[in-house]
């Protein structure tokens, strides 16, 4: 027989300052507390999104007022309720929330004064949590003002919506308090390096205008699509569909265009300040707002090979846990069935950009195409070694004395053995786009057309053929109407002869 034990219990109820104090060091930043604001705007149905920040004031703030639906009184209080929501819920397919954490937790991590005001079948209510007076009472009270005239931005509310108001910026001003002008520079820089973001993650809402509007002080943002779906070039591959217990996951990659076809302004912006080789990999998308970018979730290293790939990941906000998706929204971690797709995904990238690459470096290394260079692969070493059969080289060597051709192909030699490994391999591995052949003279082309003109006509190819060979390596091809001319001049030169 069993004996039944008994237990006393204690009241645990945590103290009020210390855990509020807690909810500020989630881990969010700037773009990312603010974008778990907008979620709740287009949860609510907001059409159109405010940022209003004031920077060049005593007390500088930031409003984020949307024309959703708004909250009574009674869902206001439950709104500021830390943990208002059970995660494992079930919601409406637009709800971009789960913990009912987001706006507390993300409002604290940058101010100490959140006050939000919102306006529903004609009634005004306002809720304000105020760290100080938390500290002071030690208590889970937030203060209900009752004359909400006097509030920052309330003006900017319409019929119905709500406004999210963030005063005490004591995270964001990085400590300076003593000259406003320093203080502003600092929140003015932090809030251009949001909009960005913005920008990124809330695309597919504001693509539509009809659908979303987000502005920052008055000014439209601009939707930011990182797979360039409007540029002809982007490669588009068709959909994939992966149907599990909690819903579809859909899968579709991208191939970006070459950057000569984009303008530079659209080939940075796409970018972004960590270039393409950091912007590469998987999109992951939930309720069609990017949770998670530029990551292969550790199924392949990011490289030069393919920074131009881009794959979209779609999930239903039902499969949270499964990809355990972090109160920031901005983690996740791949379900073990889904790595095993992204996996075939990958690999499919991979063969794809080796055989572009294998392709534009055969035109490199053939030898009916006369390059300037030879790779040379051996003993599992790669080599680069300038082609002394290059006409350019033997045309001028076979006009030199004999004693002094020795020292020319040395010459040759010092030069490949002297090729910038460690240097090339840096600028490859960060900026790839900006390294470009250097420019010849007049004279030094001339020249280089005019020897291996010499040796195709020799060999009895005709001018379309010698065009084509000529047209696909440098030095011809990164000055090519250059090349053309001298062309058209040194035939024209021979037939008079």
């Amino acid at each position: 027989m069993h004996q039944k034990t008994t237990s006393r219990r204690a009241d645990a109820t945590p103290h009020a300052a210390s855990l509020i104090e807690g909810l500020r060091d989630i881990g969010y930043s700037l773009e990312t507390a603010i974008s778990d604001i907008i979620d709740n705007s287009v949860t609510a149905g907001a059409r159109q999104i405010r940022i209003i920040t004031e920077a060049c004031i005593d007390e500088p703030l930031i409003a984020i007022v949307d024309d959703g639906e708004g909250m009574a009184e009674d869902e206001l209080i439950a709104a500021m309720r830390p943990g208002s929501r059970n995660p494992l819920a079930t919601r409406d397919e637009p709800d971009l929330g789960r913990f009912g954490l987001g706006l507390k937790s993300a409002s604290f991590s940058q101010c100490r004064r959140l006050t939000v005001v919102s306006r529903k079948d004609g009634k005004t209510s306002a809720a304000v949590w105020d760290l100080d007076d938390v500290a002071e009472r030690n208590e889970w009270a937030v203060q209900l003002p009752d004359d909400v005239t006097g509030i920052p931005g309330v003006d900017q509310l319409g019929a119905t919506g709500t406004l999210v108001l963030w005063q005490k910026l004591d995270r964001l001003t990085g400590g300076v308090s003593h000259s406003t002008a320093k203080r502003a520079e600092i929140i003015n820089r932090r809030i251009a390096e949001t909009e960005r973001h913005l920008r990124l993650v809330f695309h597919r809402f504001t693509e539509d205008t009809k659908l979303l509007r987000i502005l920052l002080n008055g000014r439209p943002l601009r939707p930011l699509d990182p797979f360039a779906r409007k540029n002809p070039a982007t490669i588009s591959d068709p959909e994939e569909k992966l149907t599990l217990i909690r819903g579809e996951v859909e899968i579709q990659s991208f191939t970006l265009p070459h950057h000569k076809q984009m303008s530079k302004a659209d080939w940075d912006d796409i970018a972004g300040p960590e270039g393409h080789l950091k912007s590469q990999g998987f999109y992951l998308y939930r309720g069609r707002r990017l949770i998670l970018y530029g990551t292969w979730f550790g199924l392949c290293r990011q490289s030069e090979l393919t920074k131009l790939s881009r794959v979209r990941i779609d999930i239903p906000n039902s499969m949270d846990a499964d990809w355990k998706i972090d109160v920031k929204k901005s983690s996740a971690q791949l379900p073990p069935v889904v790595r095993d797709r992204l996996r075939k995904v990958i690999e499919r990238i991979q063969d794809g950009s080796k055989r572009t690459y294998l392709k534009r470096g055969q035109k490199l290394v053939d030898h009916e195409r006369l390059p300037m260079w030879n790779r040379v692969q051996a003993d599992g070493q790669i080599r680069y070694r300038p082609n002394i059969g290059h006409p350019a080289f033997s045309d001028f060597a076979e006009r030199l004395p004999p004693d002094l051709r020795r020292g020319f192909f040395n010459c040759i030699a010092l030069v490949g053995a002297s090729l910038p490994i460690e240097a090339l391999h840096a600028d490859m591995a960060g900026t790839a786009e900006q390294i470009v052949p250097d420019r010849i003279d007049e004279d030094t082309l001339a020249q280089a057309v005019q020897a291996t003109l010499s040796v195709l006509l020799g060999a009895r190819k005709d001018i379309k053929e010698i065009i084509s060979l000529m047209k696909d390596v440098d030095p011809f091809r990164s000055a090519w109407e250059d090349t053309q001319r001298i062309i058209a001049a040194t035939i024209e030169t021979k037939e008079d002869k």
